[in-house]
């Protein structure tokens, strides 16, 4: 790994604004950032990658105001060694160049075969653990057009549906943690701009940025993608494919959010975490399962579920008649009265 140049923060963020001007950036997180308060304290993801690299540089030079509220987060996976260390040192200089307040932390409990996605939930557990502790709601992230095409591609080998296809979002908000009034939003401005356009402002903007050599291996899927598909993939399509992708995830959102508004019409869902499948009676599949998704996440300890088996308690629920579903060890799904509900196992049935 190679830090590309040396650079004198502030005259480097300041360039890179006049290279990128604000209206290159989402609309919908600039809608957004306007209008949030003035005292909101800002929280920012730093790899010291291109992308993180531009998106702090950006957000220092566009909204001067906020500087004294904003902090960034970089989290030391340990997983490439030395490099990794330097990684750290980099970004602590970035930030004292720039005046922003850094928040370091390392995994301490990585394991000798670690997943990409054990690193990413350590690296996003130890951010939400700072970010509360320091109340703040918003996470910036430097999500740019490759990734969306790396995320689509992900999910469609799993089989995600429109809600999993409309990922990354510009601006995700999440509903309040343990019923509270304030949710909490993850903020991606780059998602309009391509990864080598961001490298190339950069290098114009004299400003250097870390590589990450693992991200050539073929270790994880996401790489793979990134080096072998992708590559292809746009050269086949001979066309704009990422701006495709974007467009594509966009309309995407666009649909979940009117399933969500019509779901929410609906009000099948009761307050006693019962779901009124009378309700869902003649309505297309879609909002059924959506109606079915938001019952599962009512629960408490909805137990174990599997694809067959959510497509069966779907069937069910589209039938509306009394069926009794089992959910593994903790209990079942019963549909009785033209409602659907979770029964707990019987201790005394559950000991046998």
């Amino acid at each position: 790994m190679k830090t590309r140049g040396r650079a004198q923060w502030p005259a480097a963020a300041a360039q890179a604004a006049a290279l990128l001007s604000r209206d290159r950036l989402s609309p919908r997180v600039l809608e957004w950032a306007d209008s949030r308060p003035t005292r909101e304290k800002w929280g920012i993801a730093l790899s010291g990658g291109a992308d993180s690299v531009a998106l702090l540089l950006l957000l220092h030079a566009h909204w001067p105001s906020r500087r004294p509220r904003m902090v960034a987060f970089h989290f030391d996976h340990r997983l490439r060694g030395a490099e990794s260390t330097s990684d750290a040192r980099f970004c602590a200089r970035l930030c004292a160049g720039l005046g922003v307040p850094l928040v370091s932390g390392r995994w301490t409990a990585r394991g000798r075969s670690a997943s990409e996605a054990g690193a990413r939930e350590a690296r996003f557990g130890f951010i939400e653990r700072e970010m509360a502790a320091r109340r703040i709601r918003v996470l910036w992230l430097g999500h740019q057009q490759d990734d969306i095409a790396e995320t689509i591609l992900m999910r469609l080998a799993r089989g995600s549906g429109g809600a999993g296809l409309a990922a990354p979002r510009p601006v995700h908000a999440f509903a309040p943690a343990g019923g509270g009034a304030l949710g909490r939003f993850n903020v991606r401005p780059l998602l309009t701009l391509k990864k080598r356009e961001i490298a190339a402002f950069l290098r114009a903007a004299g400003a250097p940025w870390r590589e990450d050599a693992s991200n050539a291996k073929d270790t994880h899927f996401r790489n793979r993608l990134r080096r072998d598909v992708i590559p292809r993939w746009v050269r086949a399509a001979e066309r704009d494919a990422l701006g495709g992708a974007a467009l594509s995830r966009e309309l995407l959102e666009e649909d979940d959010q009117a399933l969500e508004a019509w779901v929410d019409a609906l009000g099948p869902l009761g307050g006693d975490g019962s779901l009124a499948v009378s309700r869902l009676s003649g309505r297309p599949r879609a909002v059924v399962r959506r109606s079915l998704y938001r019952w599962l996440l009512a629960q408490k300890a909805p137990g174990e579920l599997s694809r067959q088996g959510f497509d069966s308690l779907l069937r069910s629920v589209e039938r509306g008649t009394p069926v009794r579903h089992s959910l593994g060890r903790h209990g079942f799904a019963v549909i009785r009265g033209g409602r659907l509900r979770f029964e707990k196992v019987r201790k005394s049935a559950a000991s046998h």
